[in-house]
């Protein structure tokens, strides 16, 4: 609505903040003495956020309704481009306006001062429009002017909402700086800059964070539960600087833009030990930059929590504790093989046990447990490490992948000379697995052998507490349940809050499929059966599928039926 140039007795600053229950009457009158203790002439507003009584959201939100106009909370999705060009630049990173979209002779502009009548007078004569105001923090046009193509302003403090938390201290020692560009990584807004989008990226709960130069900017994407979300958008100029610094962290060649490098940082996070891979790729535009973040305390490594189905969970902790032979977990990479492997290593680990571990890299430091890590650069594989290790009296050895014939054929023996093996494949089912061993030219008689159990897991996304709520999904979809035999009463989604991005999932869990190996399956494998033969025998002696684990936890509110057909390839993704 439009601001009126008459207001009828508006309730006042303080008694709206205390009536929404941002503030209470001792701290607005502590701020009211400052106020005139002071003989400050900052306006009340001003001295509550100065002195963290409220927040610059509440205090804009209540002047908003003390003026009679709508509050905003600024996304790029309330923004239609197409207006920018209405006022000019200057004026609009002078007066801190925004224009945000149009309809027929009607203009929506987000303003931090929603009492200055004036300035919506002149907003009307500049545009011949007539001006509809919103109110909106300083940050928030702030932020959005700075995502306006080829835009001036870049103020990092005004993406920070606390930059004493944002802190990231090194482990390691920085390198010596070296060359202009490593001067300007130095300076502190960059410092800052990466410091805050490591900082944003943990608090998230982000495994990821692309860095890509773009045609007009450079683009900051986090991949959250699975899903790229774009975070921050940056100038463009801020690209050498801003890589330099990572490399500098990562002990990487910062003269070096021509070729891919890797490097890792360790870095303290609240007072936690918080690991980052870092890539660098070069692409037309500038180099491309991905750090893995590798956050011990975002994993539970207990099985339990892991998202097993209590049947399989029991067969599976029987496999775990066997005294030889091979257990693989398979599945595409982010799959959370690693996770699975960990959780078991540490179901298992004991003083009396010696557990050693081939790994490329280490992603996770386990207590009572021998890791090594895989030094391809100077010859140190995974085959050489696995036959070097079975030399250390181990008995329980993980290989981080079995990545060809050679590793696969160790592994073997080492399973077939009494020890426990754990290791992963990527396919795409528990029965490919085998196939997948026979092609790397592994004796079948040796598989059937040495071979105990396979796992073949996914994750999908899990519905958000918060705002779950149950829905009707289309008829289509439901006949299709219905053929396919399953009969689910009650479907549930998330419809979207702050605690999930308005996405409605939080957090990711395993979807299952477990074969264990019979006498009948080991006959079928030493027979060199299909892989349609192997599924169907695995399915008679009693295979768990992802589909059905995935349908099971549709059943019981965990995921929805959409995310579950994401992973499985049925029919579900139909609309009415």
């Amino acid at each position: 609505m439009a601001l009126p140039k008459t207001i009828n007795a508006p309730k006042r600053l303080g008694n709206v903040l205390i009536e929404r229950g941002y503030l209470t009457l001792a701290k607005l009158q502590e701020a009211l003495d400052l106020q005139k203790q002071t003989k400050s002439h900052k306006l009340l507003g001003e001295i509550l956020v100065d002195n963290n009584f409220c927040t610059e959201e509440q205090v804009t939100e209540c002047l908003a309704a003390e003026y009679g106009v709508p509050y905003a909370k600024l996304e790029a999705r309330l923004h239609d481009p197409e207006t920018i060009h209405l006022l000019p630049r200057e004026y609009i990173e002078k007066h801190q306006v925004l224009p945000l979209f149009k309809v027929k002779d009607q203009l929506v502009v987000a303003v931090t001062e929603p009492a200055n009548l004036f300035l919506v007078d002149e907003l009307a004569s500049m545009t011949n429009l007539k001006i509809l105001i919103v109110a909106t923090t300083p940050k928030d046009i702030r932020r959005m002017i700075t995502n306006l193509p080829d835009s001036k302003v870049f103020v990092i403090d005004d993406i920070i909402e606390n930059p004493e938390q944002a802190e990231v201290t090194l482990i390691e020692e920085a390198i010596e700086d070296i060359g202009d560009i490593v001067e300007v990584a130095g300076q502190s807004p960059v410092i800052r800059l990466v410091n805050y989008l490591i900082y944003n990226a943990v608090k998230e709960g982000a495994s990821d964070i692309h860095i890509e130069p773009v045609e007009l900017c450079l683009r900051i994407r986090y991949r959250i539960d699975g899903k790229l979300y774009k975070s921050l958008e940056v100038p463009q100029h801020l690209l050498g600087a801003v890589t330099s610094r990572i490399k500098i962290m990562a002990g990487m060649d910062i003269s070096e833009r021509r070729l891919p490098q890797d490097g890792r940082v360790n870095i303290l996070l609240d007072g936690r030990k918080v690991d980052l891979r870092v890539s660098t790729f070069p692409s037309a535009r500038g180099e491309k930059t991905v750090l893995r973040v590798l956050d011990t305390r975002k994993v539970s490594l207990n099985l339990r929590d892991l998202g097993f189905a209590e049947n399989t969970l029991e067969r599976f902790q029987k496999q775990i504790y066997s005294p030889n032979g091979i257990i693989l977990v398979t599945g595409p990479t982010g799959s959370g093989k690693s996770t699975t492997l960990y959780g078991s290593l540490n179901e298992i680990a004991s003083m009396e046990n010696n557990i050693c571990t081939v790994e490329d890299p280490i992603e996770y430091n386990l207590p009572l447990i021998n890791q090594f890590q895989v030094q391809e650069k100077i010859g140190l594989d995974f085959p050489k490490a696995l036959r070097t290790l079975l030399r250390q009296d181990p008995d329980v050895i993980m290989v981080g992948e079995v990545r060809d014939g050679e590793t696969a054929r160790t592994a073997i023996q080492a399973a077939l000379t009494g020890h426990l093996v754990f290791s992963t494949l990527h396919t795409n089912d528990a029965p490919s697995a085998i196939t997948r061993l026979v092609n790397m030219d592994i004796e079948p008689y040796l598989i059937s052998a040495a071979l105990n159990m396979v796992l073949a897991q996914r994750l999908v996304r899990k519905i958000c507490h918060k705002c779950k709520e149950e829905y009707e999904p289309p008829r289509q979809l439901i006949r299709t349940l219905h053929k396919m035999g399953c009969e689910i009463e009650t479907f549930y989604k998330g419809i979207g809050c702050r605690h999930c991005r308005n996405t409605g999932f939080l957090g990711r869990v395993s979807i299952h499929e477990l074969l264990i190996m019979t006498d009948e399956i080991r006959d079928a494998i030493v027979a060199d059966a299909s892989i349609t033969e192997l599924k169907r025998i695995s399915t008679a002696n009693g295979l768990l599928s992802m589909k059905d684990d995935a349908l099971r936890k549709v059943q019981e509110g965990i995921t929805t039926i959409e995310e579950a057909g994401k992973l499985i390839g049925e029919l579900f993704l139909v609309t009415d």
